[in-house]
This record gives C-alpha cells, structure tokens and sequence, in this order.
C-alpha cells in the first residue's frame, strides 16, 4: 500500500501542475480547448427525371414531310372606324364687358358670368331683371363711356339664388365692467347671371385712333 501511494502521488502532483493552476487569492480552472468539428457543407442534389417506358407501346417520331399541321382559326377582320365630323358650331362668345352700378356699388360685368350683389328686394328666383344704370362699355376695339350713363344701355340679367355671404363675427369689449359681447352676422345677398349687354351700339364711341 505505500508503496502504491508513494508512485501515485507524483503523478497526480504532474497532472494537476499541466492543468490547474493555484494561487494563493484563488484557484482558477482553466478546461482544455474543446475541439469543435465542422460538418461538411453537402450541395443541393442534382434533379433528374427519367420517363418510363410502356411495354407494348413504341414511341412514334414524325419527320419533316409528316409533321402533323395546326389549323389556325381565321381572325375576323375588324371594320375600319368611320370618323364623322360634327358641323355643330360652338357659337363664340361676345367679348364685351359694362360697369354696372347696382344699389350703392359698381360691378366689372360679363355675358355668361355670374356676380354676387347686395339682396335686391321684391327679387324671386328665375325674375329676369334689367339694369340701366351702365357707366361704361367696352368691346375689343372701341370704349362707349357714359356722362354719367351709356344712353339706350342695358344688362339683362336673370336671379339664381338669395343666399347670405360669410359669417362676420363683431366682439365687444369693456375693460374693467366684465362686459363681453360675441356676435355673429351674415350679410343677405343675391346671385346674378349675365345674359347680354345691348343698346350701346347707338352711342358714340372712342376708339384708339380718335386718341
């Protein structure tokens, strides 16, 4: 028994000094390196198909001359678009304008359009009215100016709707009384629709050259 102890202890002592090392604060372990083995990396496989052949049955092959034909169905052909042409003509629109003065303003007037004037009494929607008071007329080459009014000049106009415009808010306010006052109001107004300015062509007009 001693003298068994006595060759193991050297061993031991030799195999805790290659993979231990003590130190007199701690004892730290230090494992061996594990060995990691990479698989190889394995390539997708390789499709192949194979037919199988039928017993009995012989695959036919056709050559050049025996090519079996497709018939193509016939492709209606389509009737080429008659183009008509429209001999309705757009009639041009008058280049005319007026000013007009309506109640207490002046309004830039044109056939076709549609102002916003201050709420005409006794007006109904669809009333065609007539306007004489018409300070100016001007075409694309001459000016009719009126002193103060174009004589025999005329806008007929025709009522679309009475409605109001924006709403105005007006606040009132005391300093020191606690007196606050938030009010709202919307001015009643009329819609118009210029049909036509007449009657000017009597009335002498200025033109460029008489400048």
């Amino acid at each position: 028994m001693a003298s068994c102890s006595a060759t193991s202890a050297p061993s031991l002592c030799s195999l805790l000094k290659l993979n231990c090392r003590v130190s007199s604060a701690r004892q730290n372990f230090l494992l061996p390196p594990l060995s990691v083995s990479r698989k190889p990396i394995l390539s997708p496989p390789s499709l192949s198909f194979a037919f199988k052949k039928i017993p009995g049955i012989a695959p036919r092959r056709f050559s050049e001359s025996e090519a079996p034909e497709v018939e193509a169905e016939p492709v209606p052909e389509s009737e080429p678009a008659q183009i008509v042409e429209s001999s309705i003509e757009v009639p041009k629109r008058e280049e005319v304008f007026a000013v007009v003065v309506i109640g207490s303003r002046q309004y830039i007037v044109f056939p076709g359009r549609f102002i916003h004037t201050q709420r005409l009494k006794g007006a109904t929607v669809d009333d065609k009215i007539i306007l004489n008071k018409v300070l100016l007329v001007g075409t694309k080459t001459s000016t009719y100016i009126g002193k103060p009014v174009v004589p025999n000049a005329a806008v007929h106009a025709v009522i679309e709707e009475q409605g109001l415009n924006k709403k105005v808010t007006v606040f009132k306010y005391k300093k020191k009384k606690k007196y606050r006052r938030n009010i709202g109001h919307r001015q009643p107004n009329t819609r118009i629709r210029i049909t036509g300015i007449t009657g000017y062509q009597d009335s002498p007009a200025v033109t460029l050259d008489s400048l």
